[in-house]
């Protein structure tokens, strides 16, 4: 079984340069049942063809999977698309249905990694660990502008209660002592045993919270679920973070209340423009895009690169589920993670 591997990128683990993606992916390919072509490239309009003879095509959250590249991929034989990430935003499922082509992807390959990413974040933006850091090493010892405040008592609102959203919750509730409040229009029954209160509507959420934590997927109802109406809701001085999805966030907004500072601090692992320049090296180029520079200019705007899922246990999780939706759908027509349009 042919599969074409779209944005496989490097990362340095133990101060070697790997690939991250190649080689878990090769690591979950025990018994060969797969062949891997590795492509740097996202894939889009102009890289599609790169998929030519190939039963299939794994991709990651910046790949471009439209209409129109789902046509050229189904001209090419392609038939499955397994997504090695749990978003599926990127995906036209309609026009994958009606070219045949089944869509699998991880919904859950390790929501501790994400989760345990989220709260440090949210510590980091709350005392300050990177200003503090960058201090020390040039010898300046002085605490001016690194007053935070305890999470302890704090409310924290999560949005979005999935598997990721359940744990950050239950990390805060359980291990700050945080009063923890959750809206999903999908309660969990797991969210009490977990420390999480559900609160009425989204509006309460907003009202309540200190600190304010996304963890729901991109879908037309979601996006810009935070934007000037919102944010007009929030408390002021109030903490956003947004492990999540770029799209998430009106980034007009958002610059708009770190002006006028009604908006404390942010703290972002997604960007909604982000694949022009997230798992890339962008250091000795001009940002092009001006609103993600003028966001990444603001003294209390914390930024990471994506890398939220990034841990070995997520690495092989994602390898090993990928795989086995490869599998099943070609030995069956079906698996346990196929995406379906609503």
């Amino acid at each position: 079984m042919k599969i074409a591997v779209f944005g496989t990128r490097k990362v340095r683990l133990c101060s070697v340069s790997a690939m991250y993606d190649k080689d878990s992916l090769k690591a979950a390919n025990r018994d060969g049942f797969v062949q891997f072509t590795f492509i740097e490239a996202l894939l889009d309009q102009r890289t599609a063809i790169l998929a030519a003879d190939h039963e299939g095509i794994c991709i990651f959250v910046n790949d471009i999977c439209n209409a129109d590249v789902i046509e050229q991929l189904s001209a090419l034989g392609v038939r499955f698309i397994a997504l090695r990430c749990a978003g599926f935003n990127n995906v036209d499922l309609e026009a994958a249905a009606k070219l045949d082509i089944l869509v699998a992807r991880v919904p859950a390959y390790s929501p501790e990694a994400v989760a345990e990413f989220t709260v440090g974040m949210m510590m980091t933006v709350v005392r300050k660990y990177h200003k503090a850091y960058n201090r020390v090493r040039e010898g300046n010892f002085l605490l001016d502008g690194l007053l935070g405040f305890n999470l302890h008592g704090k409310t924290v609102g999560i949005i979005g209660t999935g598997k990721i959203g359940l744990l950050t919750g239950r990390i805060l509730a359980k291990g700050f002592n945080s009063n923890v409040i959750a809206f999903d229009p999908y309660p969990s029954p797991l969210a009490e045993e977990y420390g999480l209160k559900y609160v009425s509507d989204i509006d309460e959420l907003f009202n309540k919270s200190d600190v304010i934590s996304l963890h729901c997927p991109l879908m037309d109802s979601t996006k810009y679920i935070i934007n000037d109406d919102s944010i007009a809701k929030m408390k002021k001085g109030v903490v956003l973070i947004n492990t999540s999805r770029g799209g998430l966030i009106d980034t007009y907004a958002l610059i708009r209340a770190l002006k006028t500072g009604h908006i404390l601090a942010v703290g972002l692992d997604v960007y909604e423009r982000e694949s022009s320049y997230f798992f890339a090296d962008s250091s000795a180029k001009v940002i092009a895009d001006d609103t993600f520079a003028r966001l990444l200019s603001f003294y209390n705007v914390f930024m990471t690169g994506h890398q939220a899922f990034l841990t070995e246990e997520a690495l092989t999780n994602i390898a090993d589920t990928t795989l086995k939706n490869l599998r099943d759908m070609r030995e069956t027509g079906t698996c346990a993670c196929l995406v379906k349009a609503s």
